[in-house]
């Protein structure tokens, strides 16, 4: 018994069939902007990877993004770092040039004019900006960070310790030569004779012992002052001074070291602020008792409006890393501590502390101080410099990583897009071949269907 088909039925499966192939014919089309995958169930599995792949493009972009701007960062902190160093080296050869015995007073007013110049112009390029942001200013960006007072101020005078005196007096803190070691100069408020203070251990010591006398006794076999003290104590205590020689005698003996001062709660922090001006009565009592007072020099002071907080640009996916993500230099890193704002100073750190002592050094060279241009100023000049330099070289280093970075991005970026064009991308012939093929069925169908269906019930019937 055969199965009767009737019109209506036939009709339908008719206009099933040209919709399926007039759907088919579409997507093909839509495909002729090169992507295979307009909606997931396209083709699930490969939608998911899509995805994928662009969150990874996406965060790509980002990162390039992110390492232009330090890039750009970079290059200008670099530069003009570059030509701080510059300068600072010229400040250096001027401190040599000063501390020659044979200058005049004249010739040191000279000099001291070309240093200032250089010091006014070091403090202008601190202040660069990038548009209206400063770079060394850290994340106060907006604010002017190093401002130059106009007039001179009361600001204690360290003592500079140079390798050798390191070695003796300070050996914890001997083999770095980016950082300034230093003591605070006293002066008898009696007799005017100086002495230095060592701030860490509050022990007083005779101008003679730090610069001349610590030789003598290195000469003999003591390598530090501990040493020294330890086998001096230790002598006494056993009443035999005999067996360390007259030599070392001489020099304890003979009012080279003057015991501790008084104040066993003694702190820079107490006396002077973190640019080293004096902030109460300039007076301290030593053994004895015995009556000091800091001994002080009239010069110029920077200040420091920025902060310590570096700007971090993250080049990569995975945990941040702020120590090769930041892109710019701050006070500190760039111009370090010293004796009025290190870490056992009990101020916060200045951000101009070696501006500080190099203006410090041009009051020396305009008063015509030669010796101790020719110990403090050649050491200052020469610390300040490798500070400025390692930091130069840090920010030099950041720079490689970053480009290095770049292009390494440049490369996922490329590997990213060939993944997307894997997963989604349209064989052009195919297609080609493929739609003219779904046209030309879909002509067929509809002029087959022109021809068998009927037009009406009439002609039906």
């Amino acid at each position: 018994m055969g199965i009767r088909m009737g019109s209506a039925q036939f009709m339908d499966n008719y206009q099933y069939a040209l919709n399926v192939a007039y759907q088919n014919q579409t997507k093909l089309y839509e495909q002729s902007d090169g992507s295979s995958i307009h909606r997931p169930s396209d083709n699930p599995m490969n939608y998911s990877k899509l995805l994928r792949y662009k969150v990874s493009d996406h965060e790509n972009e980002q990162y390039r993004a992110n390492i232009a701007a330090a890039s750009s960062w970079m290059h200008n902190s670099d530069a003009v770092m570059i030509h701080m160093t510059e300068i600072m080296k010229t400040i250096e050869e001027k401190s040599v040039a000063a501390a020659n015995d044979t200058n005049t007073q004249s010739d040191c007013e000279a000099i001291y004019k070309e240093m200032f110049s250089n010091m006014q112009e070091l403090i202008a390029s601190a202040n660069t900006q990038l548009g209206d942001r400063y770079i060394f200013a850290g994340q106060k960006d907006l604010t002017q960070p190093f401002n130059l007072s106009v007039d001179d101020r009361e600001r204690g005078l360290p003592k500079t310790l140079d390798t050798p005196q390191i070695n003796f007096f300070k050996p914890d803190a001997a083999g770095t030569n980016d950082k300034v070691v230093q003591m605070l100069t006293l002066e008898d408020k009696d007799t005017g004779e100086t002495f230095y203070l060592d701030t860490e251990t509050l022990n007083i010591y005779s101008k003679e012992l730090v610069e001349v006398k610590y030789k003598d006794l290195t000469s003999i076999g003591y390598n530090n002052i501990r040493e020294a003290t330890e086998a001096y104590e230790a002598a006494k205590a056993a009443g035999d001074l005999s067996s360390l020689g007259e030599g070392f005698l001489r020099i304890f003996e003979s009012g080279t070291s003057r015991g501790k001062i008084n104040d066993s709660d003694f702190k820079v922090s107490k006396y002077f602020d973190n640019q080293g001006c004096l902030k109460i009565e300039n007076e301290i009592e030593g053994d004895g008792p015995i009556k000091y007072k800091f001994k002080t020099i009239l010069q110029r002071i920077v200040t420091y409006n920025g902060d310590e907080n570096l700007i971090s640009m993250v080049k990569l996916n995975g945990p941040t890393d702020p120590s090769s993500d930041t892109v710019n230099s701050t006070g500190e890193r760039m111009f370090g501590r010293d004796i009025f704002d290190d870490e056992k100073s009990g101020n916060t750190a200045s951000g101009c502390a070696m501006l500080n002592e190099l203006l410090c050094v041009c009051a020396k060279t305009q008063a015509g101080d030669i010796k101790w241009m020719s110990s403090d100023g050649i050491t200052l000049a020469d610390v300040s410099h490798s500070r400025l330099l390692v930091e130069e070289t840090r920010i030099g280093t950041r720079r490689q990583l970053f480009e290095s970075v770049s292009s390494m991005l440049e490369t996922h970026a490329d590997n990213i897009t060939e993944d997307i064009n894997t997963v989604s991308g349209t064989d052009i012939a195919r297609l080609a071949t493929k739609l003219m093929e779904m046209t030309t069925l879909y002509n067929m169908s509809l002029s087959m269907g022109g021809r068998i269906l009927p037009q009406s019930l009439a002609d039906y019937l």
